[in-house]
């Protein structure tokens, strides 16, 4: 149907959410808003789907959410009965309407006779996936938007590992997700048959307490934190998220003691109101931990997104704060765990460090100095998390660290996402081993690049809003793979991974990709720079990636500059 067919079948619907009856109403005359709500359907892919929140079937609503679960609940019910008497967690962030979705998610999967563990408030992410291994649940569901402006919101589906689901099986899912052709019709419970029927249970301080011990296993050298740590000067943001309570809880447990919050953040607050964008990457949401840091002369400032699986952070360099790139963030947390391990005598011969291929090649040189291997993966957390998989089903190797250019690490897998809480209690460890040595994060990273070379990276974003973005985002992957480019500001290109191809092509011949179809390219050049281009997987938006080194950092950045314009002058031409 076309979206003005469909928008009128929500119009006649038998039952209709208030909420949502009266912006069906609102939008009668206004054909422009009801094409971008009921034109097509929420994507819904390997990590579920975000949206603008409102009615329509590509909008995040009661009965999307409910044709989301529905598809889960589908699946399951063609598993063996203890996968499915398993149950499913589920979790939920500060987000308008998130409670309400989780609570819907719960009374669908009753429907079918699944149980439900909801948390009885709002916890991040990394805790989501830490209850799915903790309870032993066949799947979880998070409700959030991470770091989205406020109009969104969002569903991810976590597998039996507490990783994202499987690709076999979240393709499954997809399927029957798509297969349920009227929301109005899927069968639900209220609450008080689920909690009759022991079909939905309340989790909450049993699965936290569990959490923050295994928490606590992340710190590395308890001394320091009880010498320098206990005095050192700690800033913290929620960003109106779900990270206030549980990383100040991992602060205190580890001996850190002079921290204050950012205050007007510390709420959760659906509005975000001292930002439009809570995302740590952004340096507008350190403005007010910049002046509360300058009136108390703070040594690091921590930000971390409204689902707590990101961090960002701001530390002193002797005239003012400067922000981290998630790069660096990596660096220093890796190079510290290296160290310590190393010193320790605890650095294991088969050692693995996992990132993404459009991360610092600053960790790969660090990695190979310590003698620990690099694997690369593809973009999206889930990836690391089956080589943590693989790694404890084969032996072959001990998982070290794992992280994302975008802000995202994991120190220690008894999580299989991401997990700014584990990130906030490292870097702060890292913190006061520099202020131990009478230096800061700041400094760390020069003495890094002074070690290994200037590495430089950055990541540029092109927008393609509205119905007509799809096909532009696919449009301009595609000339980049038939105009194929020859070189990027005067360096020749040596080397060209598609990943959706599945090649690799060099002056010698093509070879095969082994990692997953995805639609990613990745250029090598002559001078050891790399390029890679993707659509995004949460945003209408088309990144371009760019890493490079040299001997300094005006080296580096005039190189950046150059090879972004030539970028832009290819993209456009």
């Amino acid at each position: 149907m076309g979206y003005k067919e469909n928008y009128q079948a929500w119009v006649n619907a038998p039952t209709m959410d208030a909420a949502l009856k009266r912006e069906l109403s609102a939008m009668a005359d206004d054909e422009k808003t009801q094409e971008a709500a009921f034109s097509v359907p929420m994507a819904f892919g390997t990590a579920g789907m975000r949206g603008i929140i409102g009615a329509g079937i590509g909008r995040m609503n009661i009965y999307t959410v409910r044709q989301a679960t529905e598809g889960l609940a589908r699946f399951m019910d063609t598993l063996d009965a203890s996968q499915k008497q398993a149950g499913v967690a589920i979790s939920f962030d500060s987000r308008y309407q998130s409670q309400q979705f989780a609570q819907e998610a719960a009374a669908v999967l009753g429907a079918h006779g699944i149980v439900s563990y909801v948390f009885d408030s709002l916890r991040p992410t990394p805790e989501l996936s830490f209850a799915v291994r903790y309870l032993k649940t066949y799947a979880g569901i998070m409700i959030t938007a991470s770091h989205n402006p406020k109009q969104y919101n969002g569903y991810k589906i976590y597998g039996p590992d507490g990783g994202q689901m499987p690709p076999e099986e979240s393709d499954r899912i997809t399927e029957y997700v798509r297969s349920v052709d009227d929301l109005f019709a899927i069968k639900t419970l209220d609450v008080h048959a689920l909690r009759a029927q022991n079909l939905m249970h309340l989790i909450g301080e049993d699965v936290d307490e569990a959490y923050y011990q295994a928490v606590a296993t992340v710190t590395i050298n308890q001394d320091l934190v009880h010498t320098v740590g206990k005095d050192m000067s700690l800033i913290y943001s929620p960003l109106n998220g779900t990270g206030r309570i549980p990383a100040q809880m991992v602060l205190r447990n580890a001996g850190f003691q002079n921290f204050q919050l950012v205050l007007p953040q510390s709420t959760a607050d659906p509005e975000f109101p001292t930002t439009p964008f809570p995302n740590p990457e952004f340096p507008q949401t350190f403005d007010l931990a910049i002046e509360m840091g300058k009136a108390s002369h703070a040594d690091v400032l921590i930000a971390t997104d409204p689902d707590a699986d990101r961090l960002g952070t701001a530390v002193w360099t002797g005239d003012g704060y400067q922000l981290l790139t998630g790069n660096q963030i990596a660096s220093l947390l890796l190079h510290y765990i290296l160290e310590a391990r190393k010193q320790a005598g605890t650095l294991p011969a088969n050692g693995a460090v996992v990132k993404s291929i459009v991360s610092t090649e600053l960790a790969t040189a660090i990695a190979k100095d310590y003698g620990v291997a690099m694997i690369n993966v593809e973009t999206g957390f889930k990836f690391i998390g089956d080589q943590i998989k693989q790694y404890e089903e084969t032996g072959s190797h001990e998982f070290l660290f794992g992280f994302e250019e975008s802000y995202g690490y994991l120190i220690k897998p008894f999580v299989r996402d991401k997990d700014a809480i584990q990130s906030t209690v490292l870097l702060a460890e890292v913190a006061a081993y520099y202020k131990s040595k009478g230096q800061t994060l700041w400094d760390g990273i020069q003495a890094l690049y002074a070690r290994y070379g200037y590495f430089a990276e950055k990541t540029v974003g092109v927008d393609f809003p509205g119905l007509e973005g799809p096909a532009e985002m696919a449009a301009l992957m595609t000339k980049f793979r038939e105009e194929q480019p020859a070189d990027f500001a005067g360096v020749k290109i040596v080397r060209t991974e598609d990943y959706k191809k599945q090649l690799i092509t060099t002056a010698e011949g093509t070879s095969p990709i082994t990692m997953p179809v995805s639609d990613v390219l990745k250029y090598i050049l002559a001078d050891g720079t790399w390029i890679a281009i993707r659509p995004s997987g949460t945003e209408p938006k088309v990144k371009f990636y760019v890493g490079t080194s040299a001997a300094t950092e005006a080296e580096a950045e005039q190189k950046l500059a150059s090879f972004e314009a030539a970028l832009t002058a290819f993209r456009t031409a």
